[in-house]
């Protein structure tokens, strides 16, 4: 770890900055030590927890590089130096954080694997997005069978609405039918009447 805060800097925001920074680093320290005893999901939120803590000391690198300027050039080669140690101490910690990230069998427990073909539960998962595209397309069948009975019942009530419709002009064209042919009797009857006079 770095050197002990000087008091004789020249700045005593620079040296807050510092003794901010260790707090943030032996905080950041402690999360990296659990990390590597923890798998799945409280594995996964003590990964972000140190993210975040990394993240708030390169914030902090930020305002001491910016900071570092204001100090009198006698004693910034020994400020220099800290904030050397302070960089490569955290770079350490981005190291050691990425390679804890990127162990993939502790951050998903053991549901991980590199090989897709022996990993039971892919299988089960691929077999139930299966079932469930194949539901899909059922139900869209379902659905279209469905509109397609509607409509035929739609156009059967309309043919059956024109045959009731033609069966009554039918009737009526009957009806008349007879009574022009009640007509047609009497003026035959008329004219044989006329006819014999």
């Amino acid at each position: 770890m770095s050197n002990p805060l000087d008091t004789d800097v020249g700045s005593e925001l620079f040296s807050s900055y510092e003794a901010e920074l260790k707090l943030v680093q032996a905080d950041l320290s402690q999360k990296l030590d659990q990390i590597s005893e923890l798998s799945g999901e409280p594995r996964k939120a003590a990964v972000r927890q140190a993210e975040n803590s990394l993240e708030e000391a390169n914030d902090l690198l930020d305002q001491m590089r910016i900071e570092k300027q204001n100090i009198p050039s006698a004693t910034r080669s020994r400020i220099n130096q800290r904030f050397r140690n302070f960089e490569s101490d955290i770079d350490t910690a981005k190291r050691q954080l990425k390679e804890l990230s990127s162990d993939k069998k502790a951050l998903f427990g053991n549901r991980y694997t590199d090989e897709p073909d022996g990993d039971v539960q892919l299988e089960q998962r691929q077999q139930l997005l299966s079932g469930t595209d194949r539901l899909d397309r059922s139900s869209q069948r379902l659905r279209e069978s469905q509109r397609i009975a509607n409509e035929t019942e739609d156009i059967g009530r309309g043919t059956l609405a024109d045959l009731n419709t033609q069966r009554e002009q039918i009737m009526n064209t009957r009806s008349r039918l007879l009574e022009s042919e009640g007509y047609v009797d009497r003026s035959v009857k008329t004219l044989r009447t006329m006819g014999r006079r």
